[in-house]
């Protein structure tokens, strides 16, 4: 009996050990897999479809001579009239010069291809359903999150949920709201004039903080002193990100207790927080009886509330209190971001390119004179507009965009297989002189005089600062509102010109940002 009870024991470690080699045998095998068996396949795919780029080298791919030839190029200044394209993006600028545009890069063990035609671009925005979007980080979702990471079904119900909130009607209404915060911007500025009208400033942080203000207002009805730490940690947490995009991500690291995985997650529960409180305060001032449907987040939850009621009730139809503050974020960050980069390279443009600086006041004057800016007249700055979408063309939030493969599909003539991922360089064809002319790099507002489509050789995404196709971001028209707004009371009570302490240095930090500030001499008119 013993003996056959000891037989049964040893039976049984001898399937344990079986099992523990298999388990062993399988982690290993994909470890390598992924490594080092599936990006050398990959690439064989690319190359033979006429694709060249460097070598692929284990586990880094080209991840150490990316941020080794960014920190090389941005570590000083440069000047104004310089191509920025090798300094924003020296890695991408360099492998297209060395490869030509059929060409890819290695992110990791992944290959990424750069598209630049605007026919493909045009498709790969088209198929959003196909071509989703991606995250390198999971911990990303901490600062970008809400529609914009949305997919199928779940993006269409939020999209149809927030659309009532940015019609042009809704927009209309936020314009009185947006003066209290340009005009507050004026009076600092005139304040710090000296005897002779004149001053230099750094305009960013003015910027920033006027766009984080008209954001407070229009999106939750406080002012920027209200929700000044909710900025600061998403300015912080989007250096974080930025960080972390630079650099090789391993799957589960996010769990480890690391110093930027334990702040980011630190930053999230006080944004999230703060975010509850104002949420709750809103949904029990409309159950009061309260109007505040005139702002985003009330446009919002009361969107959300219709979406139940024409559902019989039903709360799955809607969104969830989680979901209300994942937007919420989105508000905070896109809203903020996108205007003060904007806002900030039009001072700068129009600093070196006084002509168009006078023509715009002149156009601002003669719709509006010392009058506050309406809505019906921001629509007819037509040269204000086209140095906006000059200043977006040389200079976008976003330089570029990513998309992932999730199964076998082709793209022209191109055959994608899951797993490889599509870079759209947006400054790059911003400024492709195959599609812009031999004045791609020259800051020329005129050509966007007979409107966006007649701008560029090609009229199908030889543009998209705020993205294309059923995807665009949308806030867009908000945001240039907002911009043009801003830009009209600016120009109404100064003149403005790059000071001679100026230092030119435009780095993507999500968003394309001035390194050293913008320092430019006010005068007042």
């Amino acid at each position: 009996m013993e003996v056959k009870l000891n037989s049964t024991t040893e039976s049984i470690n001898r399937c344990i050990d079986f099992a523990a080699v298999i388990i062993v045998y399988l982690l290993v095998w994909r470890v390598v897999n992924y490594v080092w068996l599936r990006p050398r396949r990959l690439e064989r795919q690319l190359r033979t479809q006429g694709f060249d780029g460097n070598p692929y080298r284990l586990w880094y791919g080209d991840l150490k001579d990316l941020n080794r030839m960014l920190a090389a190029a941005q570590s000083k200044p440069i000047n104004v009239d310089d191509d920025i394209l090798p300094y924003v993006l020296p890695f991408h600028h360099h492998i297209i010069q060395k490869y030509g545009k059929r060409c890819f890069m290695w992110n990791g063990p992944n290959p990424r291809i750069l598209i630049t035609d605007p026919n493909l671009i045009r498709e790969v925005m088209q198929k959003y359903e196909v071509f989703r979007k991606m995250s390198i980080n999971p911990l990303n979702r901490l600062l970008i999150t809400g529609i914009v990471v949305r997919e199928e079904e779940q993006w269409i119900k939020h999209r149809r949920i927030l659309n009532p909130a940015f019609t042009v009607v809704k927009i209309k209404v936020m314009v009185p709201i947006m003066h209290i915060s340009c005009g507050e911007l004026v009076e600092k500025w005139q304040k710090m004039m000296s005897d002779k009208g004149s001053q230099e400033v750094d305009v960013w942080p003015y910027l920033t903080n006027l766009t984080a203000d008209i954001i407070s207002r229009t999106a939750f009805g406080s002012n920027y002193e209200q929700g000044k730490m909710i900025f600061q940690l998403q300015r912080e947490q989007a250096k974080n990100v930025s960080k972390l995009n630079r650099s090789m991500y391993i799957p589960g690291w996010r769990f480890l207790p690391t110093k930027t995985n334990k702040r980011m997650k630190e930053i999230d529960r006080q944004v999230q927080a703060v975010m509850r409180g104002i949420i709750h305060r809103r949904e029990e001032a409309m159950k009061a009886g309260e109007n505040k449907a005139n702002d985003l987040l009330g446009m919002l939850l009361e969107s959300n509330s219709k979406e139940v009621e024409e559902n019989g009730n039903r709360k799955e139809m809607g969104i969830s209190i989680e979901n209300v503050i994942e937007e919420c974020k989105l508000f905070y960050f896109a809203g903020q971001e996108t205007t003060s980069n904007l806002l900030v390279w039009t001072m700068v443009m129009l600093s070196i390119h006084q002509n168009w600086q006078i023509q715009a006041r002149e156009e601002v004057l003669m719709v509006f004179g010392k009058n506050k800016p309406n809505f019906d007249g921001i629509l007819h700055l037509k040269k204000v507009n086209m140095i906006l979408h000059e200043v977006l063309r040389l200079y976008p939030p976003a330089t570029m965009l990513i998309r992932a493969t999730h199964e076998k599909i082709k793209l022209g003539d191109i055959t994608l297989t899951p797993g490889m991922e599509i870079l759209l360089p947006i400054i790059l064809v911003h400024r492709d002189k195959e599609l812009w002319g031999d004045d791609a790099k020259e800051f020329k507002p005129e050509r966007f005089s007979q409107g966006v489509a007649k701008a560029a050789k090609s009229q199908f995404a030889s543009f998209f600062p705020f993205g294309l196709g059923p995807r665009i971001c949308i806030g867009q028209n908000f945001a240039m509102v907002e911009a043009k707004l801003a830009l009209a009371m600016i120009l109404q009570h100064f003149r403005f010109e790059l000071s001679s302490s100026y230092e030119h240095a435009p780095v993507p930090v999500l968003t394309m940002q001035p390194k050293y500030g913008a320092k430019i001499m006010l005068h007042q008119i």
